[in-house]
């Protein structure tokens, strides 16, 4: 799902889990992660939402969360920052946090 300034907010309003992926065209390692990010949208499509954030289009949004670096993903539940993983990594790293926030 993409996220942006008009939607973000309602988005960690009405759910419980949020997976948000900052991320930019122009970044490798970004590019790298969203096929585990789209698998991770299918596999818990009912579950729990699993987000992109563009920073070059969604500025104010990588400011206000203090995004220095990209890749970072940011794990909400019930809207409020739980975790951060910063740089790339494997698929079963973001399903165990999913896993565990949703428990």
């Amino acid at each position: 799902m993409d996220l942006n300034k008009n939607n973000f907010k309602d988005t960690l309003k009405d759910n419980k889990v949020v997976l948000v992926d900052f991320w930019a065209e122009w970044c490798g390692p970004c590019r790298m992660l969203t096929p585990t990010i789209n698998s991770l949208e299918q596999e818990y499509k009912d579950k729990a939402v699993i987000g992109k954030i563009n920073t070059e289009q969604e500025q104010e949004l990588a400011h206000e969360f203090g995004i220095r670096s990209i890749p970072t993903v940011i794990i909400f539940k019930e809207g409020v920052e739980m975790e951060r993983i910063g740089g790339a990594s494997s698929k079963s790293t973001y399903s165990d946090k999913i896993n565990y926030y949703l428990n």
